[in-house]
């Protein structure tokens, strides 16, 4: 779980429904041609605008700041020395996350729905004096040969309503794509559409764009390249994600949840709150 690494950030425009929501509140487990589709997102350069690009990294948005939809940020790294089923089980390995993910509060997984399929819970530090976030989300996974993706969509569950201390989140879409690359090393897609049901201000996204996304990449990257040692240390053959003999997690039925539309929860307003007021510490990785 918590495979929202980087999304304190967001965005501050109106809500639409997902691309993964399919309409109603009908919960659905991804199929093939939804990780077709993810895929195709995270190679495809039409109708996306560069935003970033310097050492390795590249960040790209689409959807306009007049538009009345969620944009998208998708983000790419080089990962050298890093196989792409070290990312992978990096994305992955709860524990580990708990090692290297900063901005992350509280992370666990909620119940399994198939062998790829779970129900977890993330929340992350947003920068003060914006609001802390959290989500519920299904989420699954895909090996495919030497390359893999997780997606995720915000659902709710009723024994994990939203919470008081934090503003309920909403991702439309979620996921990662890690493609081998040659002698050991990887290419990492990260792509995110989320409603972070707040109206942030507008230079969040610019300050996202040139410096979040990129810090944040680079720090899974650094994660990949220490988790071998890490691993071998924690219990080295405990890999659930690819083992799922080793799943312990209570079941869930599809019946219990629904999807979590942004509409019906609380909107916060955060569009005053100026940019030289931003607690600029680590929450920025």
């Amino acid at each position: 779980m918590g495979d929202l690494t980087l999304c304190w950030w967001c965005f501050w425009s109106k809500r639409e429904e997902g691309p993964m929501s399919r309409g109603g509140d009908m919960v659905y487990i991804p199929d093939d041609s939804d990780f077709s589709s993810f895929r195709d997102q995270c190679e495809s350069l039409e109708g996306w605008h560069c935003r970033y690009n310097k050492a390795g990294v590249t960040v790209w948005s689409q959807g306009q700041e007049e538009s009345c939809t969620v944009q998208k940020i998708k983000t790419r790294i080089s990962c050298k020395d890093v196989p792409a089923e070290t990312l992978y089980d990096v994305l992955h390995d709860t524990r580990y996350r708990k090692k290297w993910d900063s901005n992350m509060i509280e992370t666990y997984d909620i119940g399994r729905l198939t062998v790829n399929a779970d129900v977890g819970y993330y929340s992350w530090k947003c920068p003060s004096p914006l609001k802390n976030r959290d989500f519920v989300t299904l989420r699954s996974w895909l090996p495919l040969g030497n390359d893999y993706m997780i997606i995720n969509y915000s659902v709710k569950h009723p024994k994990y309503p939203p919470r008081k201390d934090f503003v309920r989140a909403v991702s439309l879409q979620t996921g990662y794509l890690i493609k081998a690359n040659g002698a050991g090393g990887c290419i990492l897609y990260y792509l995110t559409q989320v409603d972070p049901r707040g109206s942030l201000p507008k230079w969040v996204v610019n300050r996202v764009s040139q410096f979040v996304a990129p810090k944040a990449m680079k720090k899974i990257y650094k994660a990949g390249l220490k988790y071998p040692e890490w691993k071998r240390k924690h219990d080295p053959g405990y890999k659930p994600w690819v083992y799922p003999e080793q799943n312990t997690l209570p079941n869930v039925s599809l019946a219990e949840l629904s999807v979590q539309h942004a509409d019906s929860l609380e909107n916060i307003d955060e569009t005053g709150l100026p940019e030289d007021h931003l607690s600029t510490s680590d929450h920025e990785a």
